[in-house]
């Protein structure tokens, strides 16, 4: 498989690493000093491409990619306001898309997990639920995407939450998400569920970004060739 590489950051090049690692060939890669490689006849040297770059380009990145006949894989946060103008997009190009806050597996068998232990607390109003997100300086946005993922899910389920919000709070109906920005810290997610009595925890750590970059070329190997939106639900068959 042809791959195109749109962020050629820390991402990027640990994606590079293991897509050609598993055979595959690194067509394309578009950072800050060659945007005006990104074109039409370039891109479309790929079967499929794979977008880590930042909220104030992502959407121009992945309208690019639909217009131009290219599955995208995004793991890009911050420019989700967007979203469902890129989805209406794929769907009148026949294209294809792939979003994910997070592209690592055990990240997204800890969503599964978090839904599953919000709706079991959901009948226990004594535990307060919080959250602490922590990642490394470098990154952009606050709360990370993947802690707004988590988030959404505990609203979802717990209906004494009505909103998340990312500063201290007297509000009990707030969900309140800590973000912290420590080097090194690839990425680590808690959920806490606290009590007078005792508390209940669950956290993801990462320790490397080798797992949010295999989750991605996993992600461009199930798109090649295929039309319509997907999640990382469709490509690990939750």
């Amino acid at each position: 498989m042809k791959i195109a590489i749109i962020g050629y950051g820390k991402m990027g090049k640990a994606i590079e690493e293991i897509a050609i690692a598993k055979g595959h060939e690194i067509v394309l890669k578009i950072d800050v000093s060659n945007t005006a490689d990104f074109t039409k006849e370039n891109i479309q040297k790929a079967n499929v491409a794979i977008e880590f770059t930042g909220p104030h380009t992502a959407f121009e990145n992945i309208t690019k990619c639909i217009q131009w006949g290219v599955p995208v894989i995004s793991g890009s946060t911050g420019w989700l306001d967007n979203f469902e103008n890129a989805k209406k997009l794929c769907v009148e190009k026949k294209g294809c898309l792939i979003y994910a806050s997070n592209f690592s597996i055990g990240v997204n068998l800890f969503f599964e997990i978090n839904k599953q232990v919000a709706a079991l607390m959901e009948p226990y109003a004594h535990y307060d639920v919080s959250m602490t997100e922590t990642h490394h300086t470098e990154k952009k946005d606050a709360p990370s995407g993947t802690a707004i993922s988590l988030a959404e899910q505990i609203l979802a389920k717990i209906g004494r939450k009505n909103k998340w919000v990312n500063e201290a709070s007297n509000e009990a109906s707030d969900l309140i998400i800590r973000s912290e920005r420590i080097d090194p810290a690839p990425g680590t997610h808690s959920v806490t569920y606290d009590s007078p009595i005792d508390s209940i925890e669950i956290t993801h750590t990462a320790h490397t970004r080798k797992g949010f970059a295999g989750g991605a070329v996993l992600a461009a190997e199930f798109a090649n060739q295929k039309m319509g939106i997907f999640t990382m639900k469709d490509v690990l068959g939750l």
